[in-house]
């Protein structure tokens, strides 16, 4: 399945919440996308709100079904709760981690920027955006005036947004810091990812 790259707002009226491109679409029209309105819906299968809630996350990320896949592989493999470790992998990629900061406006611009090589990790280029940072890496903007043009934009859009306190930013020296891993309490509140643990143990 590739990546999405159709009409945003419809995937968010899907889903009854704000996860891709302008929230108001959920403000004109609060239910998903029909031909002649809203209507009554039959109750869900277990089986089909896992694959709902799988579906979202994956979609609030940006990740082919396979690129999901294999990171929900990587966090049973590891120590710890597997829900938990899976958003955290999630979470902690290093375009994630860039529109967190405030680098950019949605996570696939982030992904963007990533990729055409603007930010730095310890000060060496790194342009994978399924990079997952660890405590102690410092992430920075390339010192090249058009990257730090995006970078300047893209902060003063974003103003508004808390950076978690997993991370610290210094927007003035284009800079930030892996404080330690996020708790659960500090990712995606909306989604409950033991739905999406239960999903994949069907196969």
């Amino acid at each position: 399945m590739a990546r999405y790259t159709g009409p945003t707002t419809r995937i968010s009226r899907r889903f009854g919440q704000h996860l891709l491109g302008s929230g108001k679409a959920l403000e004109r029209r609060g239910y998903p996308p029909v031909q002649h309105g809203p209507k009554l819906r039959r109750k869900l299968s277990e089986y089909a709100v896992g694959l709902n809630e799988k579906q979202k996350l994956r979609f609030i990320y940006g990740l082919l079904e396979r690129q999901f896949r294999n990171v929900f592989e990587k966090a049973k493999r590891e120590r710890g709760v597997t829900g938990e470790r899976f958003l955290q992998l999630l979470e902690t990629r290093l375009d994630s981690t860039v529109y967190l900061l405030g680098l950019a406006k949605t996570r696939s611009a982030a992904r963007q920027m990533v990729n055409h090589g603007h930010i730095r990790v310890n000060g060496h280029k790194v342009d994978i955006a399924s990079y997952n940072v660890q405590p102690g890496d410092e992430i920075e903007v390339k010192n090249a005036p058009a990257s730090r043009q995006i970078a300047t934009r893209n902060l003063e859009e974003n103003r508004i947004r808390n950076v978690p306190g997993w991370l610290t930013m210094n927007a003035e020296a284009f800079k930030a810091t892996v404080v330690r891993l996020p708790t659960r309490e500090e990712m995606q509140q909306d989604i409950n990812e033991q739905l999406i643990v239960e999903f994949y143990s069907r196969f």
